[in-house]
């Protein structure tokens, strides 16, 4: 009866461990290094590169855009997620782009946000890691 018992004890045991072994955390985004892509607008297309380094969830880099290169600022690794913003300046007017994306390998794959005149605008984005 004891033996019982104990093998009973032990397969719940085992059994308790598999089914939580399985729920183990996600692992972070490995976001450090070179991305780049392309966006249109206007019927004008630019590349764009984001320089980043992590450091446990801190992100840090830069954005170039139109050979203007701008530091990101409160960047962030949740997971998969990275979010940083950028200030920019055009025509005098300084203005905020949020941008989040889930790393996925080689790629990012996100949104960035911007509000102007009072609207928010949305744009896709998805850059790709540079070797």
């Amino acid at each position: 009866m004891r033996q019982r018992l104990c093998a009973g004890w032990c397969l719940a045991v085992l059994s308790l461990v598999a089914v939580l072994g399985t729920g183990s955390p996600a692992l972070a985004a490995d976001a450090t290094g070179t991305w780049k892509w392309t966006v249109e607008r206007n019927g004008n297309t630019f590349d764009q590169t984001l320089k980043l380094k992590q450091e446990g969830d801190a992100l840090t880099g830069t954005i170039v855009v139109r050979d203007n290169e701008t530091p990101i600022e409160d960047g962030k690794v949740t997971g998969d997620t990275v979010a940083f913003k950028v200030t920019r300046e055009f025509n005098g007017n300084k203005f905020v782009i949020k941008y989040e994306g889930k790393v996925d390998g080689d790629t990012i794959k996100g949104q960035s946000k911007v509000e102007r005149d009072g609207q928010t605008q949305t744009r896709e984005w998805e850059a790709k890691r540079a070797s």
